[in-house]
């Protein structure tokens, strides 16, 4: 049950993104908490099949930016994963990062230890996260980013499994200019973070897609074709129209 100032939040949010038209923070001048935050994200996507979770702020250093001492999660429901092309005029501020993705072959319960999450994992893909922030610059808190999502937009999900424990680096292209590029090391202990998100969120489920965060900033969107090289030749391609 959502208090009041969470139902303002999360109707201020759903009318943002009906008019694509970005807002100021709202969650510290409703007086809503991170706790509440993560009530209005689960009440926005009540009626969508979830299909997994993103990571984000995975870095200490981020975590400190935003006053928070873990990471944060958000929901991917299954009309999130696109299949090679969208349209960019369906979202308010658009911007691409590229990640790895895992996808559960077994269950993960809270408080499983690493070495069984590490046996959880089923396979391990690239991924491009288009984030889509309602929160105008996206200058927010971390209960408004949270409300909203974490930012989760769309996801694409690379077709070619790769060998877990991925290494190397991620370089995500748009048109042939390298846009953003970063070593998968600074995604951190992924192990940790699962373990994290299995206990924030009651466990996790085979068959769950696991975005892991990115190494490198998110770059605005704009049309054009998306290629993301990964370890071993690993290659995602996808189109963004306008």
């Amino acid at each position: 049950m959502l208090s009041e100032p969470e139902k303002k939040l999360l109707e201020a949010i759903r009318e943002a993104r009906e008019r694509r038209q970005p807002l100021s923070p709202l969650a510290e001048k409703l007086g809503v908490d991170l706790a509440g935050a993560y009530r209005v994200q689960a009440a926005s996507l009540a009626d969508q099949p979830l299909v997994g979770y993103k990571l984000g702020l995975v870095s200490p250093a981020k975590q400190r930016q935003m006053g928070l001492s873990s990471p944060i999660y958000g929901r991917i429901s299954r009309t999130m994963l696109r299949e090679q092309v969208l349209s960019l005029s369906e979202f308010v501020q658009p911007r691409i990062e590229p990640e790895i993705a895992v996808v559960l072959r077994d269950p993960v319960h809270p408080g499983a230890p690493p070495g069984a999450i590490a046996l959880a994992i089923g396979a391990a893909f690239l991924g491009i996260d288009l984030l889509d922030s309602v929160w105008e610059g996206y200058r927010f808190s971390a209960p408004d980013v949270v409300a909203d999502n974490a930012s989760g937009g769309a996801f694409f999900l690379g077709e070619q499994a790769l060998p877990w424990p991925v290494e190397g680096e991620l370089s995500l292209y748009l048109d042939g200019e390298l846009v953003a590029a970063g070593s998968i090391a600074a995604l951190g202990p992924v192990t940790e973070h699962v373990a994290w998100l299995a206990a924030a969120v009651g466990g996790l489920e085979p068959g769950h897609v696991l975005y892991l965060g990115s190494p490198a900033a998110a770059v605005p969107a704009r049309p054009g074709v998306l290629e993301l090289r990964g370890p071993g030749g690993a290659v995602l391609l996808a189109r963004l129209e306008a």
